[in-house]
């Protein structure tokens, strides 16, 4: 017979305490204990090499602890947790609660070690005799532990180890409260109890339990308040006063009761408690978790997008997402509830939530990129009239994906020419229709073009505008051709290193003949952000909404700051500026929504067919953009489908998205003081101009040599034009002679066809009549006259 050695005594103690525990807390009664002959099947050694297995000390769990998103001013936006929980100290808790958690879960707590077998016991009885479960026949530090082993948990068969009924697991939980007991003190095993407990209907902890049910703090507990929560924690499901008053009023009583047996309160006291109603229904808060239950769900819901991108806060999204909902964070934003409920009224006055179409709003910061606003009239939610997508936002950030974006995308048109020289006063002869087939566009690959596209102009103009002239009226043959002679690759540069991308796809846009007048998909964010940099004087913010985190105590956690770079140079955004402050002049597509004294700029933008409007504006201290669009595939004409709860008879850029920006931005400027861009200097006003050679009335192919031997690009336009010239001669070019053009841009030369040869000036009574010329000599110009200045007699030609 083998001597059973020293080890050998505590394996067997512990054996034999498993079994008791087992026993005495109703597990074998229930069948749930193992059956002895599988207990048999542990031999000593095993069973000592099972325990030797188990660590020696507990890892404290991580309280899962909400995160609160807030605004700029610090008003709540949402809140994001798995368990909505505040931990709070011992101290911080009511005395009569702490007394009540103990009276009924475990009285004998300041007195035992790990396990009590004799308040084990005494349950055992006293639930037999009631015939059902009264008294918990756990103690609280074991309680702690297996609740603190569910909560480390993160698969659902991590979950099913920590609750299994098996030798080893209730083993393993014994030993670890033992460790338990050896490294916390009693009150300290408390607090982390408390504060880790389930106390029903989504409140997790002492502290949220008591601001759910009671609005009240847990320092502020009464009696009858602390019975109920105490008699929660056993089963927080089915004692959970809003799902059966009656039960937890049981459970409650019962908690009362065990009270006064062990003398923690009087009979009055219990009396006073027991006629005491259990809850008032409606003090009880609701637990709003989550983004679609925040006061601003879309906005909310792209914060939470941004945050699952830095890498600091997980590997994965999934792992991002989880430390946002149990880090305990506070996350300050950039949203302005002032300018929110600005872009709100806009919204609420101009559209309806069961309109056909959708609208939408988003507000910049000129200068940092902070995202102030962001509105649609489509809600939160799955139900009709509802969505879930945002229309502010791309795909990759959750939402819809964009827009065509129109002529919105003339801005970096005018960005670009102006960048390469292009005089603001720049004329190109604009007919409608114009026939582009076959024309090379340049790109930054080569070149691209179509065998067939004869676009037009939606809005009349004078025949050769200036390049003020054609924002005005949004003439689009004249940006046709002017991102003919800028190339499109200038265009593709700007307009993507302020912010521009696919917003489906997240590629950038195509380089199509076509680009200025609209092209791929873009959001009210891209749009706002970009029209920012106008207003910044060419710097550019990529936008953002997060400014500051604190950890659960507070401490700072790093986030990315600002992000801008001075992606145009200043004097060309000034130029930008003054021709989309002059869209805004009495006489522009804009006229209509000019407001207050601050200068302001933007553009309209109306894709084909109709499909999509857009409005995109600024001041120095805010950029907007607004979109109305048909969003239900497959799109359809905007005209015919309602807005604001009656049907669009038109719809344009300054008629329908208009009045969208021109409220919600009305109203956030309020309060801002008056600011003026900043004028565009002579030189960006004239041009990086050269001189063009006076070739009035030479032989075509004459004058087009001349032309490209001063480093010009030349086309002849086909067909003749009324002209005082030779017929066959050149009647005069586009540019004009007189205002010059950047070098190496392209210059159209136009054919006489001799009609107004030789007719008579007709004398006036302040001028004499004008000298007349020999054919083909052309006038006398002084060469120290600027010749982008028409006023001065000899500075001209034709």
């Amino acid at each position: 017979m083998r001597v059973r050695e020293k080890g050998d005594r505590g394996v067997v103690q512990s054996v034999v305490l498993f079994l008791g525990v087992s026993v005495l807390s109703g597990a074998l009664a229930a069948g749930l204990a193992i059956p002895f002959a599988g207990l048999a099947g542990f031999t000593t050694e095993k069973t000592h090499d099972t325990l030797q297995d188990l660590p020696q000390q507990f890892d404290e769990v991580p309280l899962k602890q909400k995160s609160t998103i807030l605004a700029a001013d610090g008003s709540p936006i949402a809140t994001l947790a798995e368990q909505n929980r505040v931990p709070v100290k011992l101290t911080q808790v009511a005395p009569i609660m702490q007394k009540a958690i103990v009276a009924i879960e475990d009285d004998r707590f300041y007195v035992h070690g790990a396990l009590d077998l004799k308040g084990t016991l005494r349950a055992l009885m006293r639930n037999q005799s009631e015939g059902s479960v009264q008294q918990g026949g756990s103690s609280i530090t074991q309680q702690y532990v297996k609740m603190s082993l569910v909560e480390k948990a993160n698969t659902p068969e991590e979950v099913a180890a920590a609750t299994a009924e098996t030798y080893q697991r209730k083993v393993a939980e014994l030993r670890y409260a033992i460790a338990v007991e050896k490294q916390y003190s009693k009150n300290e095993i408390l607090e982390k109890y408390l504060n880790l407990a389930n106390f029903g209907d989504g409140a997790w902890g002492i502290e949220a339990a008591a601001q759910h049910y009671f609005r009240v703090h847990a320092s502020q507990l009464t009696l009858p308040q602390a019975a109920l929560l105490a008699g929660l924690v056993k089963n927080p499901t089915g004692y959970d006063p809003t799902n059966n008053m009656k039960r937890a009023q049981d459970r409650r009583d019962v908690v009362i009761k065990r009270m006064l047996e062990l003398k923690v309160i009087s009979v009055a006291q219990a009396n006073a408690a027991l006629k005491t109603p259990v809850i008032d229904p409606a003090k009880v808060s609701s637990n709003k978790l989550g983004c679609a239950n925040g006061k601003f769900p879309f906005y909310c819901e792209f914060v939470v997008s941004e945050l699952e991108k830095n890498p600091a806060f997980g590997k994965t999204v999934a792992d991002r997402s989880n430390f946002l909902k149990t880090a305990g964070l506070t996350i300050r934003t950039s949203l302005d509830p002032k300018i929110q409920a600005a872009a709100q009224k806009s919204i609420n006055e101009h559209s309806k939530s069961t309109d056909q179409a959708v609208a939408a709003i988003t507000i910049v910061e000129p200068g940092t990129g902070l995202v102030k606003a962001m509105v649609q009239s489509k809600p939160y939610g799955n139900k009709k009239n509802q969505t879930s997508y945002n229309f502010n936002t791309d795909k990759a950030s959750g939402g819809y994906g964009g827009f065509q974006n129109g002529s919105t995308m003339k801005a970096f048109t005018i960005a670009a020419a102006i960048q390469k020289g292009f005089p603001l006063n720049y004329k190109i002869n604009s007919p409608s229709p114009i026939s582009l087939g076959g024309k090379k566009f340049s790109t930054c690959d080569g070149t691209t073009m179509v065998d067939s596209y004869n676009p037009k102009n939606s809005t009349t103009n004078v025949p050769e505008p200036t390049m003020i002239q054609a924002a005005q009226k949004s003439t689009n043959t004249y940006f046709l051709l002017l991102s003919q002679q800028t190339g499109l690759c200038p265009i593709a540069k700007i307009a993507q290193s302020l912010g521009l991308h696919d917003a489906q796809s997240g590629a950038p846009l195509n380089q199509v003949i076509s680009m200025t007048l609209g092209v791929g998909y873009v959001t009210p964010l891209q749009m706002a952000g970009a029209y920012a940099a106008f207003a910044a004087r060419g710097m550019y913010c990529n936008p953002w909404v997060v400014t500051a985190i604190k950890g659960p105590t507070g401490k700072a956690v790093s986030t990315p700051g600002a992000d801008c770079k001075q992606a145009l140079a200043p004097e060309v955004a000034d130029g930008v500026n003054a021709v989309l402050k002059a869209v805004m002049a009495p006489e522009g597509t804009g006229g209509r929504l000019r407001f207050g004294n601050s200068d302001l700029a933007g553009k309209t933008g109306t894709i084909t067919d109709n499909e999509a409007v857009w409005y995109a504006g600024y001041s120095s201290k805010l950029s907007a953009a607004s979109v109305v669009a048909d969003a239900s595939l497959p799109y359809k004409n905007l005209i015919g489908q309602t807005l604001d709860g009656k049907k669009m008879t038109d719809a344009s850029g300054s008629g329908t998205a208009g009045p969208l920006w021109m409220t919600a931005m009305e109203w956030a400027l309020q309060g801002y003081p008056t600011t003026k861009f900043v004028a565009p200097s002579d030189k960006t006003v004239r041009g990086d101009v050269k001189d063009l050679p006076f070739v009035n009335g030479l032989n075509p192919e004459d004058a087009a040599n001349k032309l490209r031997q001063a480093g010009f690009q030349v086309e002849i336009a086909p067909g003749t034009v009324n002209s005082e010239e030779t017929a066959g001669t050149v009647a005069y070019t586009t540019p004009r002679q007189r205002d010059g053009a950047p070098e190496g841009s392209k210059v159209t030369i136009y054919i006489s066809n001799g009609s107004k040869k030789n007719q008579p000036t007709a004398p006036t009574t302040t001028q004499p009549p004008a000298t007349t010329k020999p054919p083909n000599n052309p006038p006398t110009i002084d060469p120290n006259c600027p010749p982008w200045n028409p006023k001065y007699p000899n500075c001209g030609g034709r």
